[in-house]
């Protein structure tokens, strides 16, 4: 089979197509045919050793993909040849807390990923796609939608009326904008351009601003609140947001902490989170099922993710140049 590694600290110089053997399902396995992958922030980081990321040498990078089962391993039942199937970020989590075991298999971490053409995998992670679906669009939603999930539905019991603040265009959060939207929600967004804007605006978010034009969007969050601040902020920044988040969350609201864009480290003022009794919660991805019940939501509603561009296999280093550039709206698919 064709596959890309990662094969050096090189960065792109060092994703490389490889030829290799094609796996064979063990017990309780199934053999996926890889039809696409969706990237995320975390992929680049492993290529390209963005915040000091590294990891064995050579594996194959990818958590997100989606495909169709060509091979039951021995015993396998209630799975058929042929059936769409989109797999979770980490195999293990199937329901329950959160576990260092489950961080350490993530797909496309420590463990090779899913860019490349089959993959084994266990039956009891995989999950049907919803008819209404495309294999494409189902590949966009194992780490970003499922974070955006858990975030505001699992760890932030988000209500009906509730004001939420994302922050960007990236894949998480404009499927926390969508499912926001969903439960009834306020949505502020923060972005970087006009033409940005209007994206969000045509997808519910009930007032933007450009931080480029005005970099205090915390005092904007506050003037849009009457000066109380949001119930809920999905973080996505990192270090240099993060107390921008915490001025611009009222007192016992909640953030989700979930990006590093901006650094793994920083100088946090932890008084504001204090004082203020805010509940902020580190999100890593969640469960199959949590999965479960967000393809459930979606199917009901006929959700559809937001796709920024498509790349072909051969193109893959294009559409990690794409993630880079951070021009992207939306998520970023690679066809297997």
């Amino acid at each position: 089979m064709k596959a890309y590694q990662i094969t050096g600290p090189d960065g792109l110089a060092s994703l490389q197509q490889v030829t290799l053997s094609d796996p064979a399902p063990k017990s309780g396995e199934v053999l996926v045919r890889i039809r696409a992958c969706c990237l995320n922030y975390r992929d680049l980081m492993n290529v390209m050793g963005i915040r000091g990321v590294t990891g064995p040498i050579p594996r194959i990078p990818c958590s997100d993909g989606a495909g169709e089962i060509l091979a039951l391993g021995e015993g396998v039942t209630g799975w058929e040849i042929g059936q769409r199937v989109v797999i979770p970020f980490m195999p293990t989590w199937i329901d329950g807390g959160f576990t260092q075991h489950h961080a350490g298999i993530a797909l496309g971490g420590v463990v090779n990923g899913l860019l490349c053409e089959k993959a084994c995998l266990p039956t009891a992670c995989l999950l049907p796609i919803p008819e209404y679906l495309s294999t494409e669009q189902a590949a966009s939603l194992p780490c970003a939608a499922v974070t955006a999930w858990d975030a505001l539905f699992v760890r932030g019991n988000l209500q009906h009326g509730e004001t939420v603040l994302i922050l960007g265009t990236g894949g998480v959060s404009l499927f926390a904008l969508q499912f926001a939207k969903l439960a009834g929600a306020r949505v502020l967004v923060t972005t970087s351009s006009e033409a940005k804007a209007a994206l969000l605006r045509g997808l519910g978010a009930d007032a933007v601003h450009i931080y480029q034009n005005d970099p205090a969007w915390d005092e904007w969050v506050l003037s849009e609140t009457d000066g109380v601040g949001v119930d809920h902020v999905v973080e996505i920044g990192g270090p240099e947001t993060l107390n921008r988040s915490i001025k611009a969350t009222r007192f016992g609201g909640h953030i989700s902490l979930i990006g590093v864009l901006t650094g793994t480290a920083g100088d946090i003022q932890t008084v504001g989170i204090l004082r203020k009794g805010i509940r902020l919660d580190g999100i890593y991805v969640g469960s199959r099922a949590m999965f479960a019940q967000m393809l459930q939501k979606m199917t009901e509603v006929q959700m559809k993710p937001i796709i920024d561009s498509t790349f072909d296999f051969d193109q893959a280093p294009a559409a990690f140049h794409r993630m880079a550039s951070g021009q992207h709206s939306g998520k970023i698919v690679i066809r297997v």
